[in-house]
């Protein structure tokens, strides 16, 4: 019977931390010297662990569309930033600003959104964005 509660307790130990195997170091995807600043239209977010994901269009000045996928803080941190899962809802026009991915992919780490009004909201985590105003709240 012991063996089995050992047997148990190591199974339950490694499915709780393989979400923390996933997940990645700043450094390890993104480039602080590739900033990133564009207008885009939001297509979708992603309330997922452990980053939720932004997804917009971004038109080029040719008018051709490139959808971009920007990383954001664990769901988690967005709520305690006072973010709501109605805060970017689909067809809302945004201004990113954060970092590309190292391999040159439409994928960026975000650290700070603003929208048309001139609100900003605090989108990554400050190994993402050393200058970030981690008090930056959404309404």
């Amino acid at each position: 019977m012991r063996k089995l509660v050992v047997v148990l307790t190591a199974a339950v130990s490694l499915l709780v931390a393989a979400p923390a195997w996933a997940h990645h170091a700043f450094a390890a995807e993104f480039d602080a010297d590739k900033p990133i600043k564009f207008k885009g239209t939001v297509t979708k977010m992603e309330w997922i662990n452990p980053h939720a994901w932004i997804h917009i269009d971004v038109t080029g000045e040719d008018g051709k569309v490139t959808p971009w996928m920007i990383e954001a803080a664990a769901p988690n941190a967005l709520l305690r930033r006072g973010w709501t899962k109605n805060s970017l809802p689909k067809g809302t026009e945004i201004l990113v600003e954060g970092y590309q991915a190292k391999d040159g992919a439409n994928r960026g780490n975000g650290s700070i959104i603003t929208f048309t009004d001139g609100k900003k909201l605090f989108v990554g985590s400050s190994a993402g964005d050393p200058g970030a105003a981690p008090g930056t709240t959404a309404k």
